[in-house]
């Protein structure tokens, strides 16, 4: 299993005093030294965090690839073909969101999200789309013929009882398998950290995690490439 590092909150410190530090560019190199996969950010349409000029600064110097998060918009659309990233991760995005609050509605943006996906494909990119554990939307999601989905964690991450956090997770694992048979490639993301990731490296069909802001928290205490390092053992060692 694969470790995608979000260094979206990275930027959130930077443009919390609108200074030029900590630098996104070192973040990301620092990221794949101490053992990212990936390096995985969002431009948010109200840029609340990483702004266009990061992606561009940081595109020439990743070494593994590039996972762009981003809305089904035209806007968008525009940066992702202008930038070119290995991979787009569409998401569902509202202004008012502290963060992003469950997976796509393909039923309602199917078209929208469906033309997108196709244009993003024809140059090359590796579309996945961000949806919940649910059969309808993976179904849909291979209607589209993409790839990849991400399955939305959040529920299983936030649940206030044991008993709840298993009927999520019995949720995301049957949805994993669901989507392995269909020929789709699984990740999944969102709430993930260092207490609550052990029941979901147990599920075989998921390729990558891509976990952001549990790794920029602890880096407060014990350093960026330590808190990343420590991440990686656990996904590799299940321990």
């Amino acid at each position: 299993m694969k470790l995608g590092v979000n260094i979206d909150h990275i930027a959130t410190i930077r443009q919390a005093r609108g200074t030029i530090y900590p630098n996104i560019v070192q973040a990301t190199k620092l990221a794949e030294k101490a053992g990212a996969d990936s390096i995985t950010l969002h431009l948010r349409e109200d840029r609340r965090h990483m702004q266009d000029q990061d992606l561009f600064d940081i595109k020439p110097v990743i070494q593994t690839k590039m996972n762009l998060e981003m809305a089904a918009t035209e806007e968008m659309l525009r940066i992702a073909l202008k930038l070119l990233p290995e991979d787009v991760c569409i998401v569902p995005e509202r202004r008012e969101e502290r963060t992003t609050e469950g997976g796509l509605d393909l039923v309602s943006h199917f078209d929208q999200i469906a033309n997108i996906s196709d244009e993003l494909h024809q140059q090359g990119i590796q579309v996945s789309l961000f949806i919940a554990p649910d059969f309808k939307m993976i179904d849909l999601a291979s209607k589209m013929k993409v790839p990849v989905i991400e399955l939305h964690t959040g529920a299983y991450a936030d649940s206030n009882s044991q008993d709840e956090r298993d009927d999520y997770l019995l949720k995301l694992k049957q949805a994993a398998e669901y989507a392995k048979k269909l020929g789709i490639q699984v990740n999944a993301g969102h709430g993930l950290n260092y207490d609550n990731i052990f029941p979901i490296l147990d599920i075989k069909e998921i390729t990558e995690l891509n976990i952001g802001h549990a790794i920029v928290s602890e880096a407060l205490f014990i350093g960026w490439d330590a808190a990343i390092r420590k991440m990686k053992m656990i996904i590799q060692n299940k321990k």
